[in-house]
């Protein structure tokens, strides 16, 4: 290991993981210092540029706590995340295509009755939310769980709205013996991700918004059923063409019909069999 050089360097520090009995991390680690040394070679930063890159990740974990993950949006704007829900959600046909399950969800929504509204701070809802859960051949699926998250119309999630009740706009619903569900809410408006960190910074210095289409959350589940994280979005958004986390897939938009409530979507989710 003496006299390390640019042509050795790599070599070196893969040499070094000889010793390591897991495979699968000798195999990740190797790969990340390959492709990092390859980076640097390719970049060939200053010294002041990579002590700005490692301040740039100092600040991002400062940034994360109980109800903000920066890492997270910081893989969500760079791509990464839509890129490894992608690796490993190649669906089967008849599957509904997965989204980004994004850095506000929250475990221990409440269990709420068909038709029930997930507001929680006495608003009217104007969205009726329905559908149908099926297995990947069009087979109902009775006893699917889905788990549906949005925000409010300040742009806001409840975690991070210290004026909303716990728990607005979060709830549980069950299919019916025909795999039937319905739900009542608000129409999602767009809102900005968390920019005033270093992801926001990074988006502002590269020409970038830092805006999401309208959109719902869905946690799909069922026994014997692979779960399904997924999101439905807008077509007359303004974003929907561009959102910065990369989460819209054609197969996700919807286009609302009008309803008493107001308007109404109607949406099929197909799952694939576990194992």
């Amino acid at each position: 290991m003496r006299d390390v050089t640019e042509s050795t360097a790599t070599d070196a520090v893969v040499g070094q993981l000889a010793g390591c009995e897991n495979p699968r991390l000798k195999q990740v680690v190797a790969s990340f210092v390959r492709h990092l040394h390859a980076f640097v070679r390719d970049v060939e930063p200053t010294e002041a540029e990579w002590l700005a890159a490692i301040k740039f990740l100092t600040a991002t974990g400062h940034m994360c706590d109980d109800t903000r993950q920066e890492f997270i949006l910081l893989s969500d704007t760079l791509g990464v995340s839509t890129l490894v829900e992608l690796i490993n959600n190649r669906k089967s046909p008849g599957a509904t295509e997965t989204s980004v399950l994004g850095p506000f969800y929250v475990e221990g929504a409440p269990d709420l009755p068909p038709g029930a509204s997930i507001l929680k701070d006495g608003s009217d809802a104007d969205l009726l939310v329905h559908g149908r859960v099926h297995d990947a051949a069009g087979a109902p699926i009775a006893g699917a769980v889905l788990d549906v998250w949005q925000t409010a119309p300040n742009g806001f999630y409840d975690v991070q709205d210290p004026n909303q009740p716990a728990m607005n706009l979060r709830g549980k619903f069950s299919t019916d013996a025909d795999g039937l569900f319905d739900l009542r809410t608000i129409m999602p408006t767009p809102y900005p991700i968390p920019h005033d960190g270093p992801v926001g910074a990074l988006l502002t210095a590269t020409g970038r918004h830092p805006w999401r289409p309208a959109h719902l959350h869905f946690i799909v589940s069922a026994p014997g059923y692979r779960t399904l994280t997924t999101a439905l979005y807008f077509e007359d958004d303004p974003y929907v063409d561009s959102d910065a986390v990369f989460g819209v897939k054609d197969a996700l938009v919807v286009r609302p019909t009008p309803h008493v409530l107001g308007k109404s979507v109607h949406y099929e989710f197909g799952l694939e069999r576990a194992g």
